[in-house]
């Protein structure tokens, strides 16, 4: 290890041995940790500014630093000018050690905007070891690179800091106030420099960090405003801050950022900015889970507005709807007078229900990945919202005894939303009769959601579970799941360093996470293999692989329902046509997959078909196995597998192939939805109920053979 590694090393030793033992150390002592660096310095003739930084980050009252400018001045000396400007903060800490802050300063402002000399300039006030403070919570990096992660909660705890962020988001807003004003040029991507958008990001992420309540109105005037030009062109003032922002409120997420992106991304005539901020809103939206105490301050989006002779009305029951009214009278369209007379009412009033619908999408995302939160989120926010309605709530009526209902009503008790997994089989069954009776389309799939439980394999291995392990997927489509669901992975592919990944998800408030092994498959191009599930538990800030016994038993759940709905949607087992010229290997594994024991997913399906079938006109044609729905029809009888769709016919188990159909169940109450499997499930028993009256060739070739 170099000596100059060693002495940051020892000196942070010191500063925690000094915190626990209220020990006391010389100045002296601590200035020699310096004498490491210069050694280095000869041989090496340049100087590593973060390793000087940590020799010089804040000790406690009673540990000096003593006064080493002599050695800081060497260090400055060695680093060189072009590497000055990269980590300027390092710099700006050591330079006050030296006492160079007149000749520093000057070099770190120039050529940069206001915005950034201004924060530079409030850390030429503070001390060396706040400017320490300050570089360390950055983990400064080379210009080109994307900031890093930043700590903000050092940052908090900086005098003047967050009346600085205030002023520079401020500052921010003007500016792009002043360019669409047309008092600012307008030029292309260049309303901030590279320095400003790194100051303006610190500053979002402090300010939605710490949920200031200025910072809504601020930034629903701010983000569009960033995101659109002045004029007819289809670029924008600063595609870059937009993306900080992005990654601030990634970081950091409130609704009402939510809110001012998805603005953004309807306001940009920019080609590429809408695909950009889609894949960012995916993994944003469900970030907010770990942000429950502002992820349900929501309106509840109903709307009822005169618009002349005639009513609009915005509704949240069930879908959003924009409908049109005249008296007690619900009018098919908007009408003719209100279309002629009102236009831009209509438009804002569409739009309007556009940003209802986002607002409730966002909603829906958190109160689902809120699931595995171990700590009572303030659901009495939604007291009153028609979602809340739509949703099983378990009461603490007693100290440990819980009551289940459906609505959230004005809850004055403790209250959580019910799970599956909290409650026995005939409550779960009672449920699942109520959702389907009332055919009520909750938000979400909740009487229905699958449980997972830890099985004894599962305690055998101790720290991985092998439940969705070897399965072959399509690569594409698991890659864009894992965005969908929230999951952060790297893209594989045939190059070096690409064939192994591992996704990972953040579940209860940040303090657990899962990760899916998977890699790819090199002699298939566009295929992967599934691997291990582990998770990890946050202990002393990092993160520590725990055994599956200490998971919280709805953390394991929801993570293993997430792994299960990848493999299930992606698997080439689900894909009939797949098999056809394909490696003996893959074809296997096609063929055991397509009619092999359900998952907790299927399961869940077949037991709603089981509910649904009396419902339909071919009840008496149909049969629930423990694998499959088996149908007679008039030519021959059929299992569809509950878990692929795939089709075998009896007596020898031909298979059948159905690419697609058509979907004859219209109109059948479906109590969810998830990925189209149910209601494909449903309509290929339709079809071949009355397999007489098929005509498509490629399907009754296939029956009659």
């Amino acid at each position: 290890m170099p000596l100059s590694y060693r002495a940051q090393h020892l000196l942070q030793l010191m500063i925690k041995t000094a915190e626990q033992t209220s020990a006391s150390f010389p100045p002296e002592a601590c200035a020699k940790l310096f004498e490491p660096l210069v050694e280095e310095l000869s041989t090496q003739q340049w100087a590593d500014l973060c390793v000087a930084v940590g020799t010089v980050v804040p000790l406690p009252a009673d540990v000096p630093v003593g006064r080493p400018d002599e050695v800081a001045r060497v260090v400055l000396g060695f680093v060189p000018r072009d590497m000055r400007l990269e980590r300027p903060f390092a710099m700006l800490a050591v330079a006050g050690l030296a006492g160079l802050d007149a000749e520093v300063a000057p070099r770190l402002t120039e050529r940069r905007g206001p915005i950034a000399v201004a924060e530079v300039e409030l850390l030429l006030g503070w001390d060396v070891a706040r400017r320490a403070l300050f570089a360390e919570s950055l983990a400064e990096g080379p210009a080109h690179f994307s900031p890093p992660p930043l700590d903000v909660r050092k940052l908090s705890d900086l005098p003047g800091y967050l009346d600085f962020a205030r002023a520079t988001l401020e500052a921010t807003e003007a500016r792009v106030a002043a360019i669409h004003a047309g008092e600012i040029p307008y030029r292309a991507d260049k309303a901030f420099d590279h320095g400003e958008t790194n100051t303006i990001g610190r500053a979002a992420r402090l300010a939605l960090y710490l949920d200031e309540p200025w910072l809504p109105e601020l930034l629903e005037r701010l983000v569009p405003g960033v995101a659109v030009a002045p004029t007819q062109a289809r670029t924008l003032p600063s595609q870059s801050l937009l993306y900080e922002i992005a990654r601030a409120v990634e970081e950091h997420s409130t609704p009402e950022a939510v809110w001012a992106l998805r603005a953004a991304r309807q306001a940009t005539r920019h080609a590429g900015v809408p695909k950009q901020l889609d894949r960012m809103l995916k993994r944003i939206e469900p970030a907010l889970a770990n942000r429950l105490e502002v992820a349900f301050r929501l309106p509840d989006g109903r709307v009822r507005q005169a618009v002349g002779e005639h009513t609009a009305v915005i509704s949240t029951e069930g879908t959003v709807e924009l409908s049109w009214w005249h008296g007690d009278k619900k009018l098919k369209s908007v009408p003719a007078a209100v279309r002629r007379e009102h236009p831009d009412e209509v438009k804002r009033l569409r739009t309007l229900a556009k940003q209802v619908q986002q607002q409730q999408a966002t909603l829906v995302r958190a109160l689902e990945a809120g699931y595995a939160s171990d700590t009572p989120p303030p659901y009495h926010q939604l007291a009153g919202q028609p979602i809340a309605e739509r949703l099983i709530w378990e009461f603490e009526v007693s100290p440990g005894v819980w009551r289940s209902e459906l609505g959230l009503g004005v809850p004055d008790v403790p209250v959580r939303l019910w799970h599956p997994a909290r409650a026995s089989l005939e409550e779960v069954a009672a449920w699942r009769e109520v959702v389907q009776d009332k055919e009520l389309r909750q938000p979400f799939k909740q009487a229905f959601r699958e449980v997972y439980l830890l099985t004894p394999a599962e305690e055998a291995t101790e720290v991985h579970s092998n439940r969705f392990a070897e399965h072959v997927v399509d690569y594409p489509k698991l890659y864009a799941l894992f965005k969908q669901r929230g999951w952060q992975a790297h893209y594989l592919g045939p190059w070096d360093g690409g064939g192994d990944g591992q996704a990972q998800r953040v579940l209860a408030g940040g303090r657990w996470q899962a990760s899916f092994d998977h890699g790819y498959l090199f002699y298939e191009e566009g295929y992967a293999v599934t691997d291990q599930v582990r998770f990890h538990r946050l202990t002393e800030g990092e993160w520590r692989l725990a055994p599956l016994t200490e998971v919280p038993p709805l953390v394991f759940s929801e993570a293993m329902r997430d792994v299960d709905l990848f493999v299930a949607v992606a698997s080439i087992a689900s894909y009939p046509e797949w098999a056809a010229n394909r490696p003996d290997e893959l074809r296997g594994y096609w063929e055991t997959g397509s009619s092999g024991p359900l998952a907790p997913s299927a399961e869940v399906r077949r037991d709603a078909l089981s509910r649904l079938l009396g419902r339909t006109s071919i009840a008496e044609r149909c049969t629930v196995t423990d694998r499959y729905l088996v149908v007679r029809g008039d030519l021959r009888t059929y299992k569809i597998h509950l878990g692929s769709g795939n089709i075998l016919m009896e007596p020898n188990d031909a298979y059948l192939c159905i690419v697609s159909t058509r979907d004859p169940h219209a109109g059948l109450f479906l109590p969810f939805e998830e990925d189209g499997r149910l209601a494909l499930i449903l309509s290929k028993a339709f079809l071949l109920g009355n397999d007489t009256a098929i005509t498509d060739p490629s399907i009754t070739r296939q029956i009659t053979t």
